[in-house]
């Protein structure tokens, strides 16, 4: 007898009812926005590689604007290193170089527990001082110059850290910068402006200079800002740039100087 046909095996095909999938996650509630800021204001894109440089604007409307937003920000700012005189700040400002104010006060009081005057601090073993302050960085070159600080104060200003420029200059670690610091917070005296990495950095932000130094950002400042502001204006700009107008990401959507401010690098524009 002829096999008999194999029934082929068939499938039978239905069509799967699809159902919306839920979401896992629920939708987060918008933010709501700061004061200043208008509903139709966005996030710019990534921005550019390094700082921005703004173009010059140096109208004095704009300058007295920038200064009075600054002020009601920051009323109450000073300078950050803790010190008892003017010898204690003009330590603490030179190992302040390549390291936080925060790491500075760490150190310095153990610093001046043991090395409390110019001429303790002359006389100090080199190594002694490295240990103390060895956390700030670059502690080789900063003892050094304490060292060498101590010495010059003691023997040429009779152990008082000096009042003029041109005198601070003669002492070992002080540059400009750490002259101005000194002359204006210890002896409120403005002779120019202290111009530290956010001070250079936002005011190029900010279009009130465009100098590639310090020294010449310095110079543009103190050209368009009032001299009798020149003392707590670095103080408001140093904060600025450490809470708000930081190097890497500015927090432009909360800074209260987003609307006068034209940086390429900016992280939002209203």
């Amino acid at each position: 007898m002829p096999p008999k046909p194999t029934k082929r095996a068939t499938k039978k095909t239905t069509a799967k009812k699809t159902t919306p999938k839920k979401s896992a996650k629920k939708k987060a509630a918008a933010k709501p926005l700061p004061a200043n800021r208008t509903p139709n204001a966005k996030p710019l894109p990534a921005p550019p590689t390094g700082h921005g440089v703004a173009k010059l604007e140096i109208k004095p409307e704009r300058i007295q604007s920038i200064l009075k937003i600054l002020h009601e920000t920051y009323p109450d700012v000073e300078c950050a290193l803790v010190h008892t005189s003017p010898w204690q700040l003009l330590v603490a400002t030179i190992l302040s170089a390549q390291c936080t104010d925060a790491r500075v006060n760490m150190v310095t009081p153990r610093l001046f527990a043991t090395y409390p005057t110019p001429q303790a601090m002359a006389k100090a073993p080199i190594e002694s001082i490295e240990e103390l302050i060895r956390t700030t960085g670059f502690y080789h070159n900063k003892a050094k110059s304490i060292q060498g600080a101590g010495r010059v104060i003691s023997e040429d200003f009779g152990g008082k850290v000096p009042e003029t420029m041109a005198e601070l200059l003669t002492i070992p670690g002080a540059a400009r910068k750490t002259a101005n610091v000194v002359l204006g917070v210890a002896y409120g005296k403005a002779e120019g402006v202290v111009v530290d990495t956010h001070v250079f950095r936002v005011s190029r932000r900010l279009g009130l200079t465009r100098s590639e130094t310090p020294q010449a950002v310095e110079q543009d400042l103190m050209k368009v800002i009032p001299q009798d502001r020149w003392i707590q204006f670095s103080h408001e700009l140093i904060h600025h740039g450490r809470q708000i107008c930081e190097a890497r990401k500015p927090k432009c959507a909360a800074c209260p100087l987003e609307q006068l401010c034209h940086a390429p690098d900016k992280t939002w524009h209203s």
